[in-house]
């Protein structure tokens, strides 16, 4: 339902305590159903690097994007290109963090929530995000029908990355929401051209 709506990415998550998380065999049945030019994203959470292989192994992966306390290294040992997500706690110097993994194709920034690896459902403060890095990220936190316009038109990012807010229940989600968040990207992308 994303892909035929216009989603350029669909994410699979591989974090057991996820609501969202996918078996490997469902992952398999979601990537053969998927048309050409579609980019996988498999999402981990301090995994183990056997396990990453396995899905690897297994799953046509186009981009890997890590929600852990993961290095630099461990992300760059799949020879794959990767994402690092970024919880925006107070005080997160993103120049500093941008340098730490300047081997990541892109800087996932989300909501800070203690314990949390992510999809929480809140929002940070978007006026944190230097004017320079912001065409480099993906936003992500809190994003959802509401607010995907104004976060587009006002941060400018590379993408936006939403799950919660396009749920009808935790983990379920809801196609008539997926609709109207995509087109609301669209229409705050041809705003901005």
């Amino acid at each position: 339902m994303a892909v035929r709506h216009g989603a350029d990415a669909l994410g699979l998550v591989f974090y057991p305590p996820s609501p969202r998380a996918v078996s490997l065999q469902q992952a398999v049945r979601v990537v053969a159903d998927l048309p050409p030019f579609v980019t996988v994203v498999g999402l981990f959470v301090d995994e183990e690097p056997e396990r990453i292989k396995a899905v690897l192994a297994a799953v046509r992966i186009d981009l890997l994007q890590f929600h852990g306390d993961e290095s630099p290294e461990q992300c760059a040992g799949y020879g794959r290109p990767w994402i690092k997500a970024v919880r925006m706690r107070e005080g997160a110097d993103l120049p500093a963090i941008r340098a730490h993994y300047a081997g990541a194709s892109a800087l996932l920034l989300d909501a800070y929530q203690p314990g949390v690896p992510g999809g929480t459902g809140s929002r940070f403060d978007w006026d944190r995000i230097p004017p320079d890095m912001r065409p480099g990220i993906v936003l992500a936190g809190g994003l959802d029908v509401s607010n995907v316009e104004r976060a587009v038109r006002g941060v400018r990012p590379y993408a936006v990355d939403v799950s919660g807010g396009v749920e009808q229940s935790r983990g379920i989600k809801d196609h008539k929401k997926i609709a109207d968040f995509i087109r609301g990207v669209r229409r705050a992308d041809q705003a901005g051209l």
